[in-house]
């Protein structure tokens, strides 16, 4: 439950991203889970959400798979205000029971992929400064519910999220039967590694056949003015049908146009690519991927750790 009193700031002072007294006060309180103090966004706030999605709306009609156009009206999302997550939920729950779950900042990775489990997606509650829209290292409401959040609407793609959930479960039970403190380290860290990079390349930044050609359904790209278009229409960008082999091994960086990119078939393809993920795991074939990014912070393994 979430402690910090919102009432005692005043809205101009707005929630925007690594500029909220409110976030910072949850952060230092301990507060992971929170509740979203709509009366603290500023009119820049809702400035920047407008020209967001504003400028978003042709480039998803040309670019998005058609599960996220559908996902996006079905959210009845109001272009000119950020978004109540409460009323967000209203319209997403009762098409796949997911519900966007506010959080003061980063969550280590087996809270993560335990909330997706139990339907439930940790959304950023702040927004980028409305002079910065084009890029920012870090989420942000518009990339967590304007990016992410229409693709839950989808059951097949909501039940590919669920499933990846449950292998951090089998990451957590692998490793709990590993006696060497040193080797249950080694293997664990590979394991988070392969996940991560598997969540990257397919649900930050992943595209889908269709067609009408490839189209993108990655919350990364969809939240992105100019990669959107960049991923689909430049010779720069390399495209391939996805391998679970090179994905798991394939390093990453995120402040650049991503130069590779990996394609599905279709959700229920991607549902059996979390299914050969988990398998994989069991087998020992994520204990040794190449090094490399993205990195794996002591908070994401001790995540793991208490967790099994």
């Amino acid at each position: 439950m979430a402690l910090t009193d919102h009432n005692s700031y005043h809205p101009a002072k707005g929630l925007t991203t690594s500029e909220a007294e409110f976030i910072d006060l949850a952060r230092s309180n301990g507060e992971l889970y929170i509740a979203q103090p709509y009366e603290l966004y500023s009119v820049e706030n809702h400035d920047s959400w407008r020209k967001l999605f504003s400028r978003m709306q042709g480039r998803w009609g040309e670019y998005a798979n058609e599960h996220f156009l559908h996902g996006i009206e079905s959210l009845c999302l109001d272009p000119e205000r950020v978004p109540r997550l409460d009323e967000v939920n209203r319209f997403l729950e009762p098409l796949t029971r997911f519900k966007a779950k506010p959080v003061s900042g980063y969550v280590p990775a087996f809270k993560f992929f335990d909330c997706l489990r139990n339907r439930e997606f940790p959304t950023t509650i702040t927004i980028r400064r409305s002079d910065r829209l084009d890029y920012l290292p870090e989420p942000d409401i518009f990339h967590d519910i304007a990016g992410h959040v229409p693709m839950h609407t989808d059951p097949a793609f909501a039940d590919a999220l669920v499933r990846f959930g449950d292998c951090a479960h089998t990451a957590a039970e692998i490793v709990l039967d590993i006696a060497d403190e040193n080797e249950k380290l080694r293997r664990l860290t590979s394991i988070i590694r392969a996940m991560a990079r598997f969540f990257w390349f397919t649900i930050e930044f992943g595209l889908m056949n269709s067609q009408h050609g490839l189209k993108v359904y990655g919350s990364g790209l969809l939240s992105s003015f100019g990669e959107i278009r960049h991923c689909i229409e430049s010779r720069e960008v390399q495209r391939y049908p996805i391998q679970l082999e090179w994905v798991i091994n394939q390093s990453f960086e995120i402040d650049h146009y991503q130069p590779l990119l990996f394609y599905v078939d279709s959700f229920a393809h991607l549902f059996d690519l979390v299914d050969e993920l988990e398998s994989w795991m069991r087998s020992g074939r994520l204990d040794n991927v190449a090094p490399g990014e993205p990195g794996v912070n002591e908070e994401d393994l001790r995540s793991f750790l208490v967790a099994s």
